[in-house]
């Protein structure tokens, strides 16, 4: 018998179906060894060594894999293919006392075929890919460890940092100031609605020639005045074919965008269920099956087979001119380890409406993104008849321009596999619009009306976790198979938190960035974390770890020192009162920090020792029903809400700030709605409004 070990339980039943007598396949679980736990378990005297032991929960695991293989005449290492899974190959084999023979494998995809081909093939461990790893895990846990002390004396007990979570910490605390600071700036739009052979909307865009931006109602007056009675030439129109080309299928970071922008889930979500797509699972009458490719990848590349299997696919299903020429080729970063092909189906003969009935929902649509998405890449591009017309005002001394621009579609090209793709048009100015008008240079037109708007420039917008996932990537911090775990740590530590789809840094998370900024420059440049994700790639390329280590840790521990040595502390704020009274003496009560976040407490402690959860440090209104307060609460799923903190003899809830009362015409909930600087009370029923 011959005996293969991977990661997952579900993985290991996905592989032993496909090799079946023979073979045993048992799962390790992840990771046997690590550093231990309380102490720092590096030897930083004696060239960083690193103490590794064995997991308390990975005892059992390890006897019974010990079993198995005296009854074994074969091993193999089937660990994940990336620098997690071979140091978890690499730790198996010394644990387990395995010849350095070639006893590594590692597969793109668990399908029958590719697990075979891999059995062929067998190879030693990788040690640049160990060292890499292990470059990564002393290197974290030597700023973790050291760090963590720091802030928790400095700001509060039970702290905790990390190197790459800190340098996204950082972004997030950097974009809140950002919009704090904030002054918008007053401009006004204007647009005419022209009359012709047909009429059509055009916007206001430029003086002689030249751009020009409404700053006030003073000079939109005058610009009215000016316009007013003119008549319109067309004095330029172009007509163009625009191609759009298909995106690349996807990797790891663009697939934790697009679905957690689509579907509302968190990236931790997506990775779970890519996981498990990727792995297999049960399927009503297909058995243990495995869908998609591995899914922790930063590579746009995809294997020849799959190329051909998709011309076969869009040919079949499309028609021949749905494909391009020449087979599509996406362009890899430069940056990228490319070491794994992009995110794609294993087979597309597996579509997903054939097991829509047969996965849960999430499942679905992610595999159904994945696969439209993979089809789509391969696909001709689609094409669109383009227009663009400027006119000017005819008889003045200046010339008044308005433009118009519009697309129509021609060819859907691989559209009509990714039904929901949005294209947007590169230009900054100009009505869109996609009613083509039948003009002609020359034509003379009449405007029928003018419309004009106040509006303010925004600031820009929070981060959402798939814009931050965007921006990690885009400044090297963390790898594709870390994304998802960075924005969930600095989530539980509670220095972030969610509003609506939006991340937000907490009053805690701005300190604790201060902090490390203040103590710990170095570690909290973004640039200076890239260069560290870079340097870990020359690890893996041959670099000493060792080297690594050693250029990055005098610097860093002189920092700790300094830090230690520098008795100041975070300067302790004001107690912030709150607009809750206390429910026990009267008192209004005072947020707190704890160590899971804020809360309310009476100011009169000792005497009073009344807390309240933070779902009531934010009141937000007043309850229609019963007159209490409204309160901000999150869902189980983390989803903001609005409820009344007389719950449960009050069970009111609602996703809007209610109205304080309830609608006279149909006694139905009316919600908030503010516009352009006022506020009104809208009925979620009848549609009656007040404003407030």
């Amino acid at each position: 018998m011959k005996l293969v070990i991977v990661e997952s339980p579900s993985k290991a039943k996905t592989i032993g179906k496909y090799l079946g007598q023979g073979y045993r396949v048992l799962a390790s679980g992840g990771h046997v060894c690590d550093l231990p736990e309380k102490r720092l378990g590096i030897d930083v005297e004696n060239q960083f060594e690193p103490e590794y032991v064995i997991s308390d929960d990975k005892q059992r695991v390890i006897a019974n894999l010990k079993s198995t293989l005296k009854n074994s005449e074969k091993v193999y290492l089937a660990t994940d293919p990336d620098r997690e899974g071979e140091a978890i190959s690499w730790h198996l084999q010394n644990v387990l006392s395995l010849p350095d023979d070639e006893i590594r494998i590692e597969f793109n995809e668990i399908s029958k075929k590719a697990v075979q081909n891999a059995l062929t093939k067998p190879r030693k461990i990788n040690r640049s890919l160990v060292d890499a790893q292990q470059a990564r895990r002393v290197l974290d846990r030597i700023v973790g460890y050291k760090i963590s002390p720091v802030i928790s004396r400095k700001i509060k007990k039970g702290l905790s940092a990390g190197r790459v979570q800190s340098a996204a910490l950082r972004m997030v605390v950097d974009r809140e100031r950002e919009i704090r600071a904030f002054k918008p700036e007053e401009y006004w739009t204007l647009h005419a609605l022209f009359k012709g052979k047909q009429s059509f909307k055009a916007l206001f865009t430029d003086v002689d020639g030249k751009k020009f931006k409404i700053p006030n109602k003073a000079a939109l007056d005058k610009l009215l005045s000016q316009i007013d009675g003119k008549q319109y030439v067309v004095d330029e129109v172009k007509r163009s074919v625009q191609k759009v080309m298909p995106m690349p299928p996807f990797t790891t970071s663009t697939l934790q965008q697009d679905a957690t922008t689509k579907f509302s889930m968190s990236a931790p979500q997506v990775m779970q269920i890519a996981q498990q797509l990727y792995e297999g699972f049960e399927i009503e009458g297909e058995g243990h099956v495995a869908l998609v490719t591995y899914i922790r990848t930063d590579s746009v590349r995809v294997a020849d087979d799959a190329v051909w299997a998709a011309k076969n696919h869009i040919v079949s299903h499309y028609g021949a001119e749905f494909y391009p020429k020449f087979p599509n080729k996406f362009a890899v970063k430069a940056e990228a380890q490319d070491a794994h092909e992009a995110i794609r189906p294993i087979s597309l003969e597996k579509d997903p409406e054939s097991l829509k009935s047969k996965l849960s929902k999430n499942h679905y649509l992610v595999y159904k993104l994945i696969y439209d998405r993979f089809v789509a890449s391969q696909m001709a591009p689609a094409q669109y008849d383009t227009l663009k017309v400027h006119l000017n005002a005819l008889g003045d001394s200046h010339k008044f321009g308005f433009k118009v621009q519009g697309r129509t579609l021609k060819f859907a090209g691989f559209t009509a596999a990714y039904a929901d793709f949005r294209t947007h048009s590169n230009e900054d100015d100009g009505e869109e619009s996609t009613l083509l008008p039948s003009l002609n240079e020359g034509d003379v037109l009449d405007f029928k009306e003018v419309k004009y708007e106040q509006k303010f420039t925004k600031p820009p917008q929070r981060y959402t976790e798939s814009s931050l996932i965007k921006a990690m990537e885009e400044n090297g911090i963390g790898r594709p198979s870390t994304y998802a775990s960075i924005i969930s740590v600095i989530a539980k530590r509670a220095y972030t938190e969610k509003e609506g789809k939006n991340l937000k840094a907490t009053e805690l998370g701005e300190t604790v960035c201060d902090a490390i900024v203040k103590y710990f420059p170095d570690i909290m440049d973004l640039k200076f974390t890239a260069k560290m994700e870079k340097e870990l790639d020359e690890v893996e390329e041959g670099r000493k770890w060792q080297d690594l280590i050693g250029s990055f840790y005098p610097g860093f521990i002189g920092e700790v020192k300094r830090a230690y040595n520098d008795g100041s502390s975070t300067e302790k704020k004001a107690e912030e009162v709150s607009n809750v009274k206390c429910d026990k003496c009267g008192a209004m009560m005072v947020v707190k920090e704890g160590r899971y976040g804020k809360f309310l407490a009476c100011p009169n402690y000792p005497s009073c020792k009344n807390i309240l959860s933070v779902d009531v440090e934010e009141v937000v209104g007043t309850c229609p029903i019963c007159g209490k307060n409204v309160v901000k609460k999150h869902s189980k799923a983390g989803k903001l809400f609005y409820g009344c903190t007389g719950y449960p003899s009050c069970k009111f809830a609602s996703w809007d700030i209610p109205a304080p009362h309830l609608c006279p015409n149909c006694k139905n909930t009316m919600i908030v709605k503010k516009s352009r600087g006022k506020t009104k009370y809208v009925c979620t029923s009848c549609k009656y409004e007040e404003e407030k």
